[in-house]
């Protein structure tokens, strides 16, 4: 049975088709994600949807197919940057100029909370609470500059996104919904020293706007046999994904003691103070060849070390779709 996807943008590529399938092979290959040619049409699936390509009389018709409004506009936004970055122009059907960025839900802080000696707890409410903890795990959160009005991100006449910049640009990290209902999702940071998100958290009073953008990020895996191996920006993750799976799941967590919170009475979870040591003398599923395709290993943290876990994971035998090795810090899109 196919999913449903009631959602269609379609739009005109000022290209014939050759060009426009070249360049969605590479960036199918880039993200590695599963491509469908025929006679008549090359698809790409991503996010649970569909971009689809048409010969069509010497340009190339694009198709967007999507089970929400929102993943039509994430992809105008993304279709419309890949192909532009080419030289090549989308004209589409409609475009929702001027609305805020798709995903873009606008929420008021309710308050921010200690919840251990290293993280705070913010809440925030909204009444698009409910989706953020819903197929994927993380957002970004946008935080105008102090003592600015936020400016928000909306769409232009081409189907991008228009971010502002200069004195008005937004900060955008990424966290991880810890817990949700309808109308309020909340979040955990961890405290250190430079952060723009912890200065803002410090000075953030009930009441104010915030902007939250997603979700993003993948779910947590579907394996049998799941390793999570994260420092203290991955803990809220790795708390999530030990909520969410139903497989023989263990973790490793790099942080002071006093911040494993509720973790800290979990079985499946050991705190250590190296996480590459702990990955590398772990059992990670390998050994029985009847179960060895169902497991996931789940890597986060510091740019250099997700390098290594990497190199390391490769090394031991696994596919790049059997784990995930993530900068969370350390490089410059990275958490903070």
């Amino acid at each position: 049975m196919f999913p449903i996807r009631p959602h269609r943008s379609i739009g005109t590529l000022s290209s014939a088709s050759g060009a426009a399938a070249a360049i969605l092979r590479a960036r199918a290959a880039e993200w590695e994600v599963a491509l469908i040619e025929t006679p008549d049409s090359l698809t790409m699936h991503v996010w649970g949807s569909e971009l689809t390509l048409i010969p069509d009389a010497g340009s190339t018709r694009i198709e967007l197919n999507a089970p929400e409004q929102r993943l039509i506009g994430v992809l105008q936004d993304s279709a419309t940057e890949l192909f532009e970055s080419h030289g090549l122009n989308i004209r589409w059907d409609r475009v929702n100029v001027g609305a805020l960025t798709p995903g873009l839900a606008l929420m008021q802080v309710e308050r921010v909370t200690p919840r251990t000696p290293g993280f705070l707890r913010v809440r925030l409410r909204g009444d698009e609470a409910a989706r953020f903890g819903q197929g994927s795990l993380h957002f970004r959160l946008l935080i105008a500059p102090q003592g600015r009005i936020p400016q928000w991100p909306r769409i232009a006449e081409n189907g991008r996104t228009v971010w502002p910049d200069g004195a008005d640009a937004l900060h955008r990290p990424v966290y991880t919904v810890a817990d949700q209902a309808a109308d309020w999702a909340d979040f955990d940071i961890f405290r250190h020293a430079g952060s723009p998100t912890c200065d803002w958290a410090d000075r953030v009073r009930p009441g104010e706007e915030v902007g939250i953008i997603g979700p993003g990020g993948g779910w947590c895996p579907e394996a049998g046999t799941l390793r999570l191996f994260g420092d203290e920006t991955a803990l809220p993750a790795i708390a999530r994904m030990l909520a969410l799976t139903q497989g023989d799941a263990r973790a490793w967590i790099s942080c002071a003691p006093e911040d494993l919170g509720d973790l800290a009475a979990d079985p499946r979870v050991t705190r250590c103070d190296d996480l590459l040591a702990a990955l590398n003398n772990a059992e990670l599923g390998t050994g029985d060849p009847d179960t060895a395709e169902d497991r996931h290993v789940w890597f986060a943290g510091p740019a250099q070390a997700a390098r290594e876990a990497r190199a390391a994971l490769l090394k031991a035998g696994l596919s790049k779709r059997q784990f995930t090795a993530a900068a969370y810090w350390g490089q410059p899109d990275s958490r903070a």
